[in-house]
């Protein structure tokens, strides 16, 4: 464990420094959910979507989640990069825990997202946003959680595939309709019966009902409750199958 957590250390570092050094990557992924926020934000603030709370109680929770769902999902682009120019292949020669390759990567995108995630509930709150602060810092847990088990999915296929042309296609594959059955940008239950409940087997629902329920101070709700339990699910199961893919790769 001492070894796992400083190999961690160590190839977290590298790539914080990396993104440290790249201001456009800290400061570009956060602008699609904030042009949403600014352009299509005004145009639901008097809708009634929810029974608690205001409209932006109803988007800022979607936005966050987006922003961890696309941002986490592409993550493996920078992998393959990374294996079209001999990095992998120096890194599977070393010491390092395969196990701590895969960490210290997905540690470095959790952090980053939930900086972006900060600076997006700061212009909602310009906006109009009001919530509780155990709400917002609930949202922030909520999108590490959900990017940390993206990313490592993402790290995962990009271990299988070769070309970005290849990558590309499959992620979005997946995201799209993620994003569209989630109710990131309204609530499911605006929809079609039908529409609705097959969203319900949808798992990303459950996270971002879990962050709506705590921008309204509903800690204790069921809808909390199914999302903590689905979040933790999902961290589990993906971070399982990239530390075999990643084992299997020699990477």
């Amino acid at each position: 464990m001492p070894a796992l957590l400083s190999d961690t250390a160590l190839i977290f570092g590298r790539y914080a420094r990396q993104t440290l050094r790249s201001k456009f990557q800290m400061l570009f992924g956060v602008l699609t959910p904030l042009l949403y926020l600014l352009f299509f934000g005004p145009l639901l603030a008097d809708l009634p979507l929810a029974s608690r709370g205001d409209s932006w109680q109803v988007l800022v929770p979607g936005l966050l989640l987006q922003l961890g769902l696309f941002g986490a999902s592409f993550s493996g682009f920078a992998l393959i990069i990374e294996k079209q120019f001999g990095v992998v292949e120096r890194m599977r020669v070393t010491p390092v825990s395969r196990l701590a390759l895969l960490l210290g990567r997905v540690l470095r995108d959790a952090l980053l997202f939930v900086f972006q995630s900060v600076l997006l509930v700061i212009a909602a709150l310009a906006l109009g946003l009001r919530a509780p602060v155990g709400g917002i810092l609930i949202g922030f847990v909520f999108v590490a959680v959900l990017s940390a088990g993206l990313a490592s999915l993402s790290y995962a296929l990009a271990m299988k595939v070769s070309k970005a042309h290849e990558f590309g296609p499959a992620v979005n594959a997946i995201s799209l309709p993620a994003m569209l059955l989630s109710g990131l940008m309204l609530p499911m239950a605006l929809a079609p019966t039908w529409l609705d409940v097959l969203s319900h087997f949808m798992p990303f629902r459950y996270l971002v009902d879990a962050v709506r329920a705590g921008y309204v101070g509903g800690y204790g709700t069921t809808a909390m409750l199914y999302g903590v339990l689905m979040a933790l699910g999902f961290v589990v199961f993906s971070v399982t199958v990239g530390t075999r893919v990643f084992k299997k790769a020699g990477a």
